[in-house]
This record gives C-alpha cells, structure tokens and sequence, in this order.
C-alpha cells in the first residue's frame, strides 16, 4: 500500500488518466522487427531530444547503463572512471564487472562531481601496461544520492576533453537529464554533446511506468540492439509503455520546475528544524539530502504518519519530489519531520 505522502524517490510515480488514456490507445506492433509504430516513433523523438543518430527503447535504465558499457568496454581489464557515488558503481548489483569485465575506477568529488583534474590524475600513464586500460568516462547528470545535483556545463566540457585526450570514450548516465535541462536551461543535445552514448529515464520524474532510451551513433545502436537481445530486453508489443514515454516528454517535461521548487520549500523546511543538517542553498532540482541523529529511527517514525522517505547509511535521508507530491505534501511531511524531532 502507497504511503499517503511517497517521497521515497519519483519512481514512485503512477501514470496519470491522461497517460493511461493513452497507453490504452497505443498503436502496437512487434518491436523487434521495428513493426511497433509509437515505439520507432519514441526512438526517433528521442534520438533528436539528444542530438543522436538512433535510439533504442529498453525497459530500465540500468539496463541502458549495462549496455552501454558493453558497448565500450570489452573483459580483459578496461577501466571506467565514474564518482564513487553514481548508480553504476553503488546500485546496479555488480552489473558492469559481471556482465562487462569492467574494472571501475571511483572518483572523487563534491555533490557527486568529479573534475577533469580528478579525472586526468586517476588516469595511467601511456603504455603503462601495469595498469587496467583507461577505456570510458561516465557522468551521472543530474546526480543522484549526491543530492540531484546538476553538473556545470563547463564541468562536463572540461571533463570530456581530457577523456579525448586520453582516448577514452564518454557515456552520459541521464536517469535524470531532463531535471537538468529544466533547472539549468541547457537543451538535452547540448549536454550529450560530445557523449559517444546517452540515455534519458521516464520512470522517474517523467512519471511513465516503464521504459528508458539509450541513444548513440547508428552502429552503436545497431550494436546496442544485439546486446538488447542477450541481455532479455527484447520486448514485442511494447508500444504499450512506449506511448506513456512519449505522453511524458509531451505533457511532464515542464512541470518538471514544479518539483524543483516543491523540493526547495522542502529543504527549507527541513533545514529549519532542529535536529537537521542539511544547506538548502544546494538543492538544485528535486533530491533533498539530509542528515539526523539515526536515520532508521527517524524513516521509521515518520512512516508512522504515513510519509516515506528514503535511509542511506546510518545518519542520510533522502526525499524525492515528484509529480504524485503536492505543494500541501511537502508542508504536511515538514510538520511531521518537526514532530518526529521534536518528539526525539
């Protein structure tokens, strides 16, 4: 049973009427013989949203993360550089060692970020065959347990030129990337420029039920598609959840600014508190992290007032606006936190 007031991550979402107006009306077919007409036209919606080639609509995104690191990496000790934070090294159960050979290099950085000086020290020397070879760079945009942070353009453009530098192909994780193009007013093909592959989530502040697209060059994703197969991500009348996709990039895009300023009066809220560690200066879009005395004793009592937030460790909470939260919500789920404390 659904919380009253679910702010333990957007994936929490459930499809509006509307979207389910339109799921039901989808115009189907077998997807793998790209007979599925709302799917080819989401791959193609996409594939221009991101300034790529083709596209390729799989039903997670760690999935799109799977595959693209097999796309760019081959066993026999190729190394990925990514924060020590981001989704492929913390919660995608070992997926890019097990499925790809990858050896993951993590680095450090504020808010989820690493520098392109972080980046350029970590890398070996050339011809040092000592070393596991230096082989992608991942960016995680927006970042996530890190506090939903949006990378600085200059950030991402500085970090990918000493990947090319280097020789080293780039892979941008977008689980969130529309969260970022809303608050930082950059388009979604300015970000992924420069990216050889790329992919946006809509089950999370999209709020579609299922599905992700990962996008890249033609022969990527013809490539990608194989790897679909291997991997059991070959679906058929998928054009089902495909339409929901496409509904949320036409009608969930914008309102995605709803959340980031829900989110805000939240963490203001919070930070107000007695009790609360947390600076409110930093929540850019709609992750608010923060920090109390014991965490599982706190999540647990506000459940009791049917609020759900998320643990991360021993003392981090982390709360997720979305569009199945209201302004009221978030008011509602400060006064609880209050007397949650207050109660100690």
């Amino acid at each position: 049973m659904q919380p009253r007031i679910n702010l333990y991550s957007d994936t929490q979402t459930r499809p509006t009427a509307a979207m389910r107006e339109a799921i039901a009306a989808a115009d189907v077919g077998d997807e793998q013989l790209f007979a599925d007409p709302t799917v080819n036209a989401l791959c193609a919606r996409v594939a221009e949203l991101l300034g790529m080639e083709a596209a390729v609509f799989l039903p997670t995104g760690t999935m799109c993360n799977a595959i693209a690191m097999h796309l760019h990496v081959r066993p026999g000790g190729d190394a990925v550089f990514l924060h020590r934070m981001s989704h492929p090294l913390r919660y995608e159960a070992g997926g890019p060692a097990a499925l790809s050979g990858a050896v993951l290099e993590p680095l450090d950085g504020e808010g989820g970020m690493f520098s392109a000086a972080a980046l350029r020290e970590a890398l070996p020397a050339p011809g040092d065959r000592y070393a596991p070879r230096a082989r992608l760079v991942c960016v995680e945009q927006t970042t996530n347990v890190s506090g939903g942070r949006v990378w600085p353009l200059e950030s991402v453009r500085s970090v990918l030129d000493v990947a090319r530098e280097a020789g080293l192909r780039a892979h941008l994780d977008g689980a969130r990337l529309m969260n970022a193009v809303v608050a930082s007013g950059v388009p979604a093909a300015e970000w992924c420029r420069g990216f050889d592959t790329a992919w946006i989530d809509f089950t999370k502040g999209l709020g579609a039920p299922v599905g992700a697209a990962l996008a890249g060059s033609r022969e990527l994703i013809d490539e990608a598609w194989r790897f679909k197969q291997m991997m059991g991500g070959a679906m058929r009348q998928a054009g089902i959840v495909a339409a929901g996709a496409l509904h949320a990039l036409d009608h969930h895009v914008e309102r995605l600014a709803e959340d980031h300023a829900n989110a805000r009066v939240l963490a203001e809220g919070l930070a107000a508190l007695d009790g609360v560690d947390l600076d409110a200066s930093l929540v850019e879009t709609n992750i608010v992290i923060f920090r109390v005395a014991d965490a599982a004793a706190f999540l647990a009592a506000m459940a009791e007032r049917d609020v759900a937030m998320s643990g991360f460790g021993p003392t981090t909470v982390r709360a997720v606006t979305h569009l199945d939260v209201s302004r009221d919500d978030v008011l509602e789920a400060v006064e609880a936190a209050r007397a949650v404390l207050a109660r100690g």
